[in-house]
């Protein structure tokens, strides 16, 4: 497997020549902003110069290379595999009461005996990711790794986009198959995120629609923890995500707003928040989102060769990015200083992160967290 990582800016087009490694085996991702959904000269580059490879890729709320931070561009990973078979399908998700269906559809398009990986790319607007996952797992293998995320549009929450036939669309859905035995996957995924104030019952939701905590009006109750802050809901909101859990379950997972509705009093969340479920509100410092990040690379845990390339597909959430402001590369310097020193890192910041909770568990949605994904032969 050899790994090339490159990026793009509309002022000064690519930062380097583009590689001659275009094959039926090479996976090209394209990470970038979403204004480019009406720039099409670089996707027109890469589909030129790339024929025969797989390219797929989102928007972002940030683009993420190496331990770099860019904003307004593309950067792009272009990895050629010596032994690993790709597979990519693409399916529209126009509203979220379908994500289940999606989820099945990609699994079904995908799943084979010989399936060890399969990489997510979603709309961050117009899916519901819990439900996403749900119908992932149903269809696929509970041996095979599951990871990906939500397509980002900094903080505007307006419009996202992923890579249909190499060009930037709106409502779709990507899953990118990788097979065989040469492939090695593996996955990390940490927060950081401290919780306080009180535990509050969910006691009225529809699938990630949050109406009523302890039977108040939740956005009421949830303004009343912001103070000044709340003028700037939903993106604020990102600030002070919510910790979910129930006494079934020993996971601990964290959801963010993605709208609010006044005249409902409610929040739509990136995933579910059932009824019966505990919430507590969540905070974080810097050195917190840091440490997270550290778990999360040691939690990857891969051993390869010194002399092979890996691939690194870091996920981050634009929450953890608002809470580091002006230096978000500590938490990108923290996840390489843990992996191997042939590792190519690219990514970017979502409206969510698709994970398993722990190894060898199944897919599970994410907010807040640095998700990592490692691919190397």
């Amino acid at each position: 497997m050899k790994t090339f990582s490159i990026s793009y800016h509309k002022t000064t087009a690519w930062s380097d020549e583009l590689p001659e490694l275009d094959s039926p085996q090479t996976l090209i991702l394209v990470f970038g902003a979403s204004s480019y959904l009406n720039f099409s000269a670089p996707f027109e580059d890469l589909k030129q110069k790339y024929p025969q490879s797989i390219i797929a890729g989102c928007s972002t709320a940030g683009e993420i290379i190496g331990d770099e931070v860019l904003d307004d561009s593309l950067v792009v990973s272009i990895s050629r595999f010596e032994n690993t078979q790709l597979r990519l399908f693409t399916t529209p998700s126009i509203a979220m009461e379908v994500s289940y269906d999606v989820g099945i559809d990609i699994a079904k398009h995908l799943n084979t005996d010989d399936l060890s990986g399969v990489l997510v790319l979603a709309d961050g607007l117009s899916v519901n990711g819990t439900d996403l996952v749900k119908g992932i797992n149903v269809a696929v293998d509970k041996r095979t790794l599951v990871t990906g995320g939500l397509a980002g549009d900094g903080g505007d929450f307006l419009k996202t986009w992923v890579l249909v036939d190499g060009l930037p669309q709106s409502e779709y859905v990507c899953g990118i198959g990788l097979y065989g035995d040469a492939v090695k996957i593996d996955h990390g995924s940490q927060g950081g995120w401290k919780t306080f104030g009180p535990d509050r019952l969910v006691t009225k939701s529809s699938r990630n629609i949050l109406y009523e905590l302890d039977g108040k009006p939740a956005l009421e109750l949830y303004k009343s923890y912001l103070g000044d802050m709340a003028e700037g809901l939903p993106a604020t909101g990102l600030r002070y995500p919510l910790s979910l859990s129930s006494e079934e379950s020993t996971k601990h997972l964290v959801r963010t707003i993605l709208a609010v509705d006044e005249a409902t009093q409610s929040l739509t969340f990136a995933g579910d928040i059932p009824e019966g479920h505990q919430v507590r509100l969540m905070f974080a410092t810097f050195d917190n989102l840091v440490d997270g990040a550290e778990e999360s690379a040691k939690m990857v845990g891969i051993n390869p060769t010194d002399d092979k390339d890996v691939l690194a597909i870091a996920i981050s959430c634009v929450g953890r990015r608002m809470v580091m402001d002006e230096d978000p590369g500590a938490e990108l310097e923290a996840t390489l200083a843990f992996l191997p020193k042939n590792t190519s890192q690219v990514g970017f910041y979502s409206y969510g992160e698709l994970s398993p909770y722990v190894k060898n568990a199944s897919c599970d949605l994410h907010n807040q967290t640095m998700t990592l994904t490692t691919i190397y032969e």
